[in-house]
């Protein structure tokens, strides 16, 4: 007999006599067809209609060219999978047995042996249905007759009297960006896109384990530990926790017992930036007559938090309180990362997450539009010490409040707290994303022509979701310190002045106001949870947009079906006029696109983070993309940093030197963000020509007390400064030191937009130091150095001073790389 087999015949024999065992139906062969035909095609478990489709050669790839609109059609068939599996008797000795679905998207009927067992009508709820007297010995099969989500949507949005915005997708519990956002296409897709398990059990079984964290000194940590159990009979169990023996005594039914716990001297998971990330692994299991019946595993860490809101001169204070130490709040935003979630690889979520961590950041908000991830993404969010403010997936349109949506949501909660509420990256359970500002500015009621009644009735229908049943679902499911609950994000609407003075504020002046990028310095909320701007991806990435020869035109039909907001290329323009020199050539428009980007948020992080501790938390909108497009995205859909993502690495340090320019004199402040204070700094300021000549080199002491870690230093007249030098020639060089001399942070300011500025062509050399190691220098100035090449670079887009070299890292090794700077784009 063939090992193979032999080994599988052994691993299926020693699960049947364990008393808990685990099928995974995902890896059956599955097949799957239009319900109007006959053909069964072969399908893949965790899988999209879209994915078996393109994999059958039944429809282009949608990424591809303008592919996207010949797929349109998908959302409106109804789609059949089934598979065939078998079952042994010795498995129908179990006395339980039971199918998990852990994702159906999203209405559904699931079949097995010819029998309907149930209906399914949302994306995110776990459905598990018990089957042990529909299993037969020999082949099974199990049928899912998915529905268009399109369609069921239409006819549940004309049961209300009035037209909602966004009809129908906010009828239909599913991922909201698959209907098309300003980032991403429209790809309502179906199927089984997580997976399928058959679960048999014996006896009893542990359904759900919360940890609370009653105390947490540095001597010890005090927790319980509440398991929900079901046993088949009451009678005396053993309940182990990393072999720690307890005795329970269960009734029949579903059990609540609640088990002490202690760790000594414990260490806490700290946020990145101020700590390790320390996690514990709990193992319980359910044991009777030495026999292990059932077992849970979780990864904890220590730590408290608390969102801080105070009244205070100014209005109310917002902020998160981590381990007894106010945290200033560095990071982005999330939306799913592929528009057919089941092929984001865990690699992929690890190596996203870990772009976070290397540039500095330390929280990321998952926006509501997308879907509640995968344990992975969790997982990476606690070992990088990210900490999560995480949406419920309700966004930016009105939302029912009839009895049966309201349960499902109600469930919808219960299934998502449950599963992630032990990871210690979860600080915030955020209501919805832009509902509250929808209903308050968007101006939908007078559009759809609303009475007072039905405005009335959204009103209604916004609070019984969002300050009834969410909060109330959190309540029943959560212990105590991790119920932090945000009923919406923004609490209050960009125009209105209130949003800059207490709560999360999303200021979208600049982009949909096209106030220009200055306006950050004025417009500074409390915790900036949304603000962003568009870029171009690489090129790579714009390359990847075409199936064959790519046209490189910003006129290209390909492209322009790339940019998914309608004023989109003509925002950037009027943008790119104001601050660069726009260029003819595309490669080096895409170049400035980037380079624009960075210097907006540039802009809007130093703003926030000079405001500390008026503000306390400044995350940029957004982190990823879900296909290749010009987007606000800091790292591009193939995972290229684009210039944004090296700018904040840059601007999210820890300890850092900033100024502000205002009414002809010059601020400067040193940030500290570090749990360890700032002790006697002080600021050396150089003014530099272009070529390097030192025109004037003095040092600042510190002015008055280094306060929330930020002091502000002396302000000096510019026209001082410089003196006799034309501005457009020169920058500051700025170097902060502690009170032994040593280097803390540097930075340069300049004091003209990029455009205007007298740039020399810089005389370039790339020293070859290791196959994966560069030195590049340079003989003057060379602004925005753009490496170029099928590789990550270590840092990128960056300025390269007069007379200096710097070593960068490669991730593989190259050849040749190419260099560009801004000096080449105003030298066409």
């Amino acid at each position: 007999m063939n090992k193979t087999i032999l080994l599988a015949l052994l691993l299926i024999q020693i699960l049947v006599n364990a008393q808990f065992s685990e099928r995974n139906l995902s890896s059956e062969k599955w097949q799957f067809k239009n319900s109007k035909e006959n053909k069964w095609l072969t399908a893949s478990v965790p899988g999209t209609v879209h994915l078996d489709l393109m994999n059958n050669k039944l429809i282009p790839d949608p990424y591809k060219d303008e592919n996207e609109k010949k797929v349109q059609w998908v959302e409106n068939e109804d789609w059949d999978y089934q598979t065939v599996f078998k079952i042994s008797a010795k498995e129908l000795e179990n006395q339980n047995a039971d199918l998990v679905f852990h994702g159906l998207d999203t209405f559904s009927e699931i079949y097995l042996n010819g029998k309907r067992l149930k209906k399914t009508d949302n994306m995110f709820r776990t459905w598990k249905i018990p089957v042990k007297n529909d299993l037969k010995i020999g082949n099974n099969i199990l049928q899912i007759k998915f529905k268009s989500s399109v369609h069921i949507g239409k006819d549940l949005a004309k049961k209300v009297p009035f037209t909602m915005p966004e009809s129908p997708r906010s009828f239909v519990r599913k991922a909201q960006y698959q209907f098309g956002w300003d980032w991403g296409p429209r790809l309502v897709t179906a199927g089984i896109w997580k997976d399928v398990k058959l679960n048999f059990w014996n006896q009893a079984k542990i359904e759900n384990i919360k940890i609370e964290q009653k105390a947490l000194t540095k001597q010890r940590a005090d927790l319980n530990i509440y398991t929900e159990i079901f046993a088949e009979q009451s009678g005396k169990y053993s309940y182990l926790i990393n072999n720690e023996t307890r005795d329970v005594s269960l009734q029949q039914g579903s059990n609540k017992i609640s088990i002490p716990f202690q760790i000594t001297n414990p260490k806490l998971w700290q946020p990145n930036g101020w700590g390790e990330s320390t996690l514990y692994d709990l193992k319980v299991s359910l044991k009777k007559d030495s026999k292990t019946l059932s077992s849970k595993s979780e990864r904890i860490g220590l730590r408290t938090i608390e969102l801080v809101q105070e009244k205070d001169e100014k209005g109310k204070s917002f902020y998160f309180k981590v381990n007894g130490n106010p945290m200033y709040a560095k990071g982005t935003n999330w939306i799913p990362s592929d528009s057919f979630t089941p092929r984001i690889t865990k690699e992929k979520y690890q190596k996203l997450i870990k772009d976070c961590k290397d540039a500095n950041m330390n929280m990321i908000r998952v926006w509501g539009g997308g879907i509640y991830e995968d344990d992975e993404f969790y997982k990476a969010c606690d070992e990088n010490g990210i900490l999560v403010w995480q949406d419920f997936m309700f966004a930016g349109s009105f939302y029912p409040s009839d009895e049966d949506f309201l349960n499902n949501v109600r469930e919808e909660v219960k299934d998502q707290v449950n599963r992630l509420q032990n990871h210690p990256s979860i600080a915030l359970w955020c209501g919805n994303n832009e509902i509250d500002e929808a209903i308050v500015n968007w101006g939908y009621q007078k559009q759809f022509k609303y009475s007072k009644e039905d405005s009335l009735q959204v009103w209604k229908d916004y609070k019984k979701v969002f300050h009834e049943v969410i909060p109330n679902a959190l309540k029943e499911n959560l212990t105590s310190e991790k119920n932090i609950y945000w009923p919406t994000s923004p609490s209050i609407g960009w125009g209105h002045k209130e949003s800059l003075t207490e709560g999360d504020s999303h200021y979208w002046g600049v982009w949909w106001g096209e106030f220009p990028f200055e306006i950050y310095n004025e417009k500074v909320p409390r915790f900036a949870s949304e603000y962003g701007f568009q870029g171009m991806p690489s090129l790579e990435t714009v390359k990847s947009m075409f199936s064959g020869n790519p046209d490189l035109s910003l006129e290209s039909p390909t492209i322009k079906a790339h940019e998914k907001n309608a004023r989109g290329f003509e925002i950037i323009q009027k943008y790119m006029e104001r601050d660069y020199v726009i260029p003819k050539d595309f490669v080096k428009y895409n170049y400035i696109s980037q380079l624009l980007q960075a210097r907006g948020m540039q802009i809007a992080i130093e703003a926030h983070r000079r405001a500390k501790p008026y503000n306390m938390g400044t995350l940029y909108w957004q982190l990823n993309d879900c296909w290749p497009v010009i987007s606000w995205s800091s790292i591009d859909y193939l995972g290229n940093w684009k210039a944004l993502h090296y700018q904040v690495k840059r601007s999210f340090e820890n300890q850092v030197i900033l100024t502000e320019e205002k009414e002809g004199f010059l601020d400067f402040y040193g940030i500290n963000d570090e749990l360890k204070k700032f002790e006697d700094v002080k600021v050396e300021i150089q003014v530099v020509d272009f070529n390097g000549k030192i025109l004037n080199d003095l040092t600042t002491v510190q002015d008055g007390k280094i306060l929330d870690g930020i002091v502000k230093f002396n302000h000096i007249e510019i026209k001082n400064l410089i003196k006799y030098s034309n501005k457009n020639e020169v920058f500051l060089k700025l170097i902060l030191k502690d009170k032994t001399k040593k280097v803390i942070a540097q930075n340069n300011h300049f004091f003209s937009k990029p455009k205007d500025l007298k740039l020399t062509k810089p005389n370039i050399k790339i020293k070859k130091i290791s196959a994966t190691e560069i030195e590049i220098s340079t003989d003057v100035l060379a602004k925005d150095v753009y490496l170029m090449g099928d590789t990550h670079f270590s840092d990128n887009f960056f300025d390269l001073l007069p007379k200096a070299s710097k070593r960068i890292t490669l991730s593989k090794p190259m050849k040749n790389v190419e260099v560009m700077t801004l000096w080449n784009t105003m030298n066409e």
